[in-house]
């Protein structure tokens, strides 16, 4: 944040100051108003399109300017001050003005949880806010998903539809209390209301039944995560085969009742934001909440109505602390339900009770996920509660569209040295995940009043994001799929020169027609260079080995001279014996994935032969690990190419225990890659390097491999604002395009 503009006298005529950075919908002009009245001067506060603009004037102002930033509400983020002088008015007192229309320049803030002075409400018998499942105020409650457009006002919110009572009014224009100016201000007499009683809520849930309810950001599945026989079900009518579920619970001490916390993981917990966060697991769910894996994720009440409903729940007493299994409320592989109707109409066959409300949800968002690695927080999702809080750029580029790739599909917009990652979308698999994903396009323009100068989207030219740009009607810039990831983290840690780029994930289109996974890359502004790859993988059945880890396994144990062995230790697959005549064609499809390969060990050792998730295998793999152990002379570097060759010849020999087999994988890789990225910072003088890509998401080995540069004496870097896997891409896409518009000096307007 900073503060800039003239220097004044030690009593000004005026002060004008004009805020930019997160003050709209946060209580930022209430406490204007008070700081202003507390210090006796005169003037107004008011939104407008580039934040908050104030105009004060008295003896004190000094002191004001100095006290703003300082005292400002919980959930302001101030970017920056400007200050100057202007004639002064004679204004005896402080008004707070309607709000100044303009082209937008400001922001909103993220949604976030409810806060204690309003749970304090909630259950308290002389509120009037008593078991209110919508009550909010400043510091509180619905922001981006309520919000139509900028300025945030209750008549651009879904809010509008629900004039004010008598009490809400007056609670709404009282300058002193904490809903002075609330926009989402609503009580039983003049809100929203629910389909349900809570007491019938809870009575489904502690009968087994499965139980929809709206959320900030859409309809939430939930259940009891205790009982087997509802996870199953669940399961089953979702047709979602073993990905996990997160569990909610009432609080971070009935967390450790499921899961083991430290600080860092607690305080992650409480965040404003409330996301899932992945911690280790005490299994005392349901074994079908999280099956193989060794992490739960775990969430706190996000809205009023998750508080009331376990409130009921423990006054029916007979467990000490309950847990939901809480997820999405969508048919597989479609976007989350927000409307009444069509959850009613969608949900039918999958909840024995859906409860709605009359508030509209203007933007869906699901839950984000987080987890503990390295030390920091990282996002394994990024979407409620952390949208739309922009990324600060190194500096400004032209306003650019992203539209990232095809899974976990996010989109970017840039507006001056800002860039907008949307919330995560889902893969766009459907017709209904296509128009989410063109709504959340429309809607983060109209928000942030962008029009692009150009999309910037995948090398992959089948895409359905890569269709949507070409259709768009601007110029395109085409972004390698691994740049992309590489520049995603340059571009979130400001980096404007050269570094090296090592990219781990499951496949991106290369730049010559290849399947990519596996690279290592020199990147330096616009452009870059492979410089080394894992050595290539056959994938026998093109994209169907990569839902089929035992495919891969054939494909190494065919590399290693061990062909005779694919038809017996994989017997139960119909297709393995002639899978190796597949194999020995020359012009099979081959991948340089890194995501392969640990689908490749983990059918190796029968961990997972067939996967109902992206990821499974990978996931229980790692699940399995105890400390990362090295074996020596496990890898070779030739003309940068890394093989993890003798390391898989030497688990496909021995029959080793599987927790064993795969401390030695992870430990072996990690130690390989340090090597190879310390081979190249010797031929480059590169010392920095960018960590991206799915597989970052993997503790053990971003662990590793970050101790491993460190003592190499590199500096690694990974991204900590979007998640490694592709729902950071688009960032990068959006960052390649702006520098190759800025060196040609493309504005908006056109080329200049």
């Amino acid at each position: 944040m900073s503060v800039s503009g003239q220097t004044w006298a030690a009593k000004p005529p005026r002060l004008r100051l004009r805020i930019r950075g997160a003050v709209q919908g946060v209580g930022f002009r209430p406490y204007v108003h008070g700081l202003a009245t507390r210090h006796r001067l005169g003037g107004f506060v008011a939104n407008d399109a580039d934040g908050v603009v104030i105009e004060v004037e008295g003896a004190d102002v000094a002191s004001f300017v100095e006290a703003l930033p300082r005292q400002a509400p919980p959930l302001a983020r101030i970017d920056d001050i400007a200050v100057e002088t202007i004639a002064a008015e004679a204004s005896a007192d402080f008004r707070i003005n309607a709000s100044i229309s303009g082209r937008v320049t400001t922001r909103i803030v993220p949604d976030a949880a409810a806060c204690p002075a309003c749970l304090a409400e909630l259950f308290d018998p002389a509120s009037r806010f008593h078991l209110y499942p919508f009550v909010n105020c400043t510091h509180c409650g619905p922001r981006f998903t309520i919000a139509e457009r900028l300025p945030y006002d209750r008549a651009t919110t879904a809010m509008k539809r629900f004039p004010m009572c008598e009490a809400c009014r007056a609670d709404y224009e009282e300058p002193t209390g904490r809903r002075f100016h609330a926009e989402a201000i609503s009580c039983p007499r003049c809100g929203p209301r629910l389909s349900h009683e809570i007491d019938d809520i809870a009575a489904a849930l502690a009968d087994g039944r499965i139980v929809a309810i709206k959320g900030l950001g859409g309809y939430q599945l939930l259940c009891d995560a205790r009982d087997e026989q509802a996870v199953q079900r669940l399961r089953a009518r979702k047709q979602r085969d073993g990905k996990p579920f997160a569990v909610m619970v009432a609080s971070a001490a009935a967390a450790t009742d499921i899961a083991e916390l430290n600080a860092a993981e607690r305080a992650l917990l409480e965040h404003v934001a409330r996301p899932i966060v992945l911690v280790n697991s005490r299994h005392a769910v349901a074994p079908s909440v999280a099956p193989g894996l060794a992490k739960v994720g775990v969430m706190l009440p996000v809205a009023p109505l998750h508080h009331l409903i376990f409130h009921a729940l423990g006054a029916r007493g007979g467990k000490s602390a309950w847990a939901l299994v809480c997820t999405s409320a969508n048919p597989s592989g479609e976007p989350l339900l927000t409307d009444n109707d069509e959850a009613l109409a969608g949900l039918a066959d999958i909840a024995d009770l859906i409860v709605t409300h009359d508030r509209d949800i203007v933007i869906r968002a699901d839950d984000s996920v987080v987890t503990m690695m390295a030390g920091v927080p990282r996002f394994v999702r990024r979407a409620r509660g952390y949208v739309p809080e922009p990324i600060r750029l190194a500096h400004a580029i032209p306003p650019v569209l992203a539209v990232g790739a095809h899974l976990k599909a996010t989109v970017t917009v840039t507006r001056g040295d800002e860039a907008f990652v949307s919330q995560h979308l889902g893969d766009l698999d459907t017709a209904q995940a296509i128009r989410f994903f063109e709504e959340t396009i429309d809607h983060l323009t109209s928000i942030l009043d962008v029009e692009p100068v150009a999309v910037a989207h995948d090398l992959h030219p089948d895409m359905a994001s890569t269709r949507f740009a070409q259709a768009r009607g601007l110029p395109t810039l085409p972004v390698q799929h691994h740049h992309a990831h590489a520049a995603s983290v340059m571009a979130e840690h400001g980096l404007t020169g050269a570094a090296l780029a090592l990219v781990l994930d499951g496949y991106g289109h290369g730049s010559d027609g290849g399947a990519w996974g596996g690279e290592l890359l020199s990147c330096d502004g616009p452009r870059f260079a492979r410089l080394g790859h894992f050595a290539p993988l056959k994938m026998p059945g093109g994209d169907r080995a990569a839902r089929e880890p035992w495919r891969m396994a054939a494909a190494v144990l065919h590399d290693i001279g061990r062909r005779d062995e694919i038809g017996s230790r994989f017997a139960a697959q119909p297709q393995a014996r002639q899978l190796s005549m597949l194999l020995d064609r020359p012009d099979g499809p081959a991948t340089t994935s890194a995501g392969r390969l640990f689908d490749a060990v983990a059918g190796l050792l029968g961990i997972s032969t067939i996967q109902s998730y992206e990821g499974e295998a990978a996931m229980k793999l790692e699940a399995l690990v105890r400390e990362p152990a090295i074996l020596q002379r496990g890898w070779t570097i030739v003309d940068g190419v890394l093989s993890l060759r003798p390391l898989l010849a030497h688990l496909a020999a021995h029959d080793r225990d599987a927790a064993d087999a795969a401390s030695l994988f992870h430990g072996t890789l990690a130690a390989a890659c340090v090597d190879w990225i310390a081979a190249a910072s010797r031929a480059t003088g590169i010392g920095t390097v960018v960590l991206a890509g799915g597989c970052f998401l993997n503790a053990h080995l971003t662990e590793q491999i970050v101790r491993g540069c460190r003592a190499v004496g590199l500096d690694p870097l990974l991204p900590r604002q979007l998640p490694p896997n592709d729902g950071g891409l688009s960032l990068g896409q959006a960052w390649v395009a702006g520098l190759k518009l800025t060196q040609t000096n493309m504005m908006p307007g056109g080329i200049v």
